[in-house]
């Protein structure tokens, strides 16, 4: 039987299972040394509670870090990782977290459950044509209210979006695009799929060896219309 997930999420759990321990290991926490990101992590944490109890799911959780940052902040929270290595790594370091293998682009969750979305550094690995597709599911699972974060590497405003393709990492062989996009593309995409932007940070570059170039770092913050 031919395996129906698209070719672009087969790359993508290979690459981040072939490279799992390693990046953990380099990446302990990535936003360790990143007050602003810390204190955006701090204020989505807030206005997620300030909606009620919902949990939170973190797409894109990898070793689990931030999963459990958003935890020691009073937010109840999960992971989802597309890589069943990242999620075994995440497990072993946070045994008292939930963390589950799925995909952005069909979450197995009911509708409106979730009280947050957090994707950081993850929508990069979307192609255009699925990202619509996330963003839907994102809204489909949102609660009236819910809110969203978003991280991502951006092409600066008014540049266009482009796709790198990775082809090493710490030394393997691994195959895994890249796509960067500014705020503005991303806010239009959200807006589409009927999620409102309200909040937009971009930051300084910082080296991105992957791209041979350095990038701002944007964020942001939209939310599901309604009351919960």
């Amino acid at each position: 039987m031919t395996d129906p997930t698209p070719d672009f999420l087969q790359a993508t759990r290979s690459a981040y299972d072939t490279i799992a321990r390693d990046y953990t290991a380099h990446v302990p926490d990535g936003l360790a040394e990143n007050p602003l990101d810390v204190a955006l992590l701090t204020a989505f944490a807030e206005l997620v509670r300030a909606n009620g109890p919902a949990p939170v799911a973190d797409l894109g959780s990898g070793p689990g870090h931030v999963t459990a940052r958003l935890h020691a902040l009073g937010v109840p929270v999960f992971g989802i990782d597309l890589s069943p290595r990242m999620v075994a790594l995440a497990r072993a370091a946070h045994p008292g977290l939930r963390f589950h293998v799925g995909s952005m682009t069909r979450l197995d969750l009911p509708d409106r459950t979730l009280g947050g979305v957090l994707a950081l550094y993850s929508t990069i690995h979307v192609p255009d044509d699925h990202l619509p597709t996330a963003f839907a599911e994102i809204h489909r699972t949102l609660m009236p209210g819910g809110q969203v974060l978003l991280g991502f590497q951006s092409g600066a405003s008014g540049d266009e979006d482009r796709r790198t393709h990775l082809t090493e990492r710490y030394g393997h062989e691994i195959s895994l695009d890249f796509h960067w996009r500014t705020p503005e593309t991303v806010c239009g995409l959200l807006a589409a799929a009927g999620l409102e932007p309200h909040a937009r940070v971009l930051r300084e570059p910082e080296a991105e060896p992957e791209a041979g170039r350095r990038l701002p770092r944007a964020f942001v913050l939209a939310r599901k219309p309604g009351v919960a």
